[in-house]
C-alpha cells in the first residue's frame, strides 16, 4: 500500500480496533496520525503506540491537524457526527485525498456533498475482530472513487483480515451480518456459558468449555471442505443426545429469529441514514 500517512479521526471501538490492527500488521506508527476527544486519550495513544495524536479537548482544530498531509483519512466517529467532521476538515485535505468511512448508515453521496470534488469516498464495514487480524470488511465505492481508491482501501483492510468488495446497496445488509455478527456470537457464548454453570460448572470451567468449543468449531469449519450443515450432521448421531438438543433448538425457529434480528438492524441503519438519533 503506497500511502505515506494515514489519519484516523475517532479512536473509539472501531477506529481503535483498526488502529491496533494496522500497527500489528507492521505499519509504522510514525505514518499514522489520530484525533480523539480527550487529552488523556491522546497522550496515552502517543505514549503507548507512538502515533501522532491530537485531542479535541486541546483545541477545535484537532481533526484538521490530524489530516494534514494524509493521503488516506479514515472516519471512525459515530454516524451522527460524520458529516460534521468531514465539513470541518474539508479545507484541510490534500488534493486527491481518499476518505474512508466506517460509519453505518451514512451514504457516500452525503459525504461527497461536503467534500472537495477531487476527494474520493469509500464506505467500509469492518468488524471488531480487526484487532486480532480476523476482520471481514465490506468495501463499497462512491461515485468519485477510482479503481486506485478501491484497491487502496482493500489493501488497507486486508492488513486486518479479509475484504469483500460490493455495491453500496449491499453495505448496510452486510453490516447486519458481519458488522454486528461478533455480538451475536458473543451473545450465544454468554447463553451457553450460563447453561454450563446451570449444570454445576464453575465460572472458570464453564468459560473454558464454551470458549474452546466455539473456537474449535470455527477452526474446524475453516479447515474443512464441508458446510456447517454437514459438520452439524456429523456430530449428530441418530437418536443421540445432540439430536435431542438440536430438535429442541429447532422448536425456537432460530432461522426466523436471525432473519428478524438482522432486519431490525437493517431498519436501524436506515434510520441512521435519515439522521434519526
Amino acid at each position: 500500500m503506497n500511502i505515506e500517512r494515514i489519519a484516523i479521526l475517532g479512536t473509539g471501538s472501531m477506529g481503535g480496533a483498526i488502529l491496533a490492527g494496522l500497527l500489528k500488521s507492521g505499519i509504522s506508527p510514525n505514518n499514522i496520525s489520530v484525533s480523539t476527544k480527550t487529552t488523556a486519550s491522546a497522550e496515552r495513544l502517543a505514549d503507548e503506540l507512538g502515533v501522532l495524536a491530537f485531542a479535541m479537548e486541546d483545541g477545535d482544530d484537532a481533526n484538521q491537524m490530524a489530516v494534514a498531509n494524509a493521503q488516506l483519512v479514515l472516519i471512525g466517529v459515530k454516524p451522527a457526527y460524520v458529516l460534521e467532521v468531514l465539513a470541518d476538515v474539508a479545507d484541510s485535505l490534500n488534493d486527491n485525498t481518499l476518505v474512508v468511512s466506517v460509519a453505518a448508515g451514512v451514504p457516500t453521496a452525503a459525504m461527497e456533498a461536503v467534500l472537495p470534488e477531487d476527494v474520493g469516498v469509500i464506505r467500509a464495514m469492518p468488524n471488531t475482530p480487526a484487532i486480532v487480524g480476523r476482520a471481514l470488511t465490506g468495501v463499497a465505492a462512491g461515485s468519485r472513487a477510482t479503481d486506485w481508491a478501491v484497491e487502496t482501501a482493500t489493501q488497507l483492510f486486508e492488513t486486518v483480515g479479509q475484504v469483500l468488495v460490493l455495491d453500496e446497496s449491499q453495505i448496510d445488509a452486510l453490516g447486519t451480518i458481519s458488522g454486528s455478527g461478533p455480538a451475536y456470537v458473543f451473545y450465544l457464548i454468554e447463553q451457553l456459558t450460563k447453561a454450563a454453570k446451570h449444570h454445576g460448572f464453575s465460572d472458570r470451567d464453564a468459560a473454558l468449555l464454551v470458549n474452546q468449543t466455539f473456537l474449535g468449531a470455527a477452526e474446524l469449519l475453516v479447515a474443512s471442505d464441508k458446510t456447517p450443515e454437514q459438520l452439524r450432521k456429523q456430530v449428530t448421531s441418530p437418536n443421540g443426545t445432540t439430536e435431542r438438543a438440536i430438535a429442541r433448538l429447532a422448536q425456537t425457529d432460530l432461522e426466523g429469529m436471525f432473519i428478524e434480528a438482522t432486519e431490525a438492524a437493517l431498519a436501524r441503519s436506515r434510520e441512521l441514514a435519515e439522521g434519526k438519533a
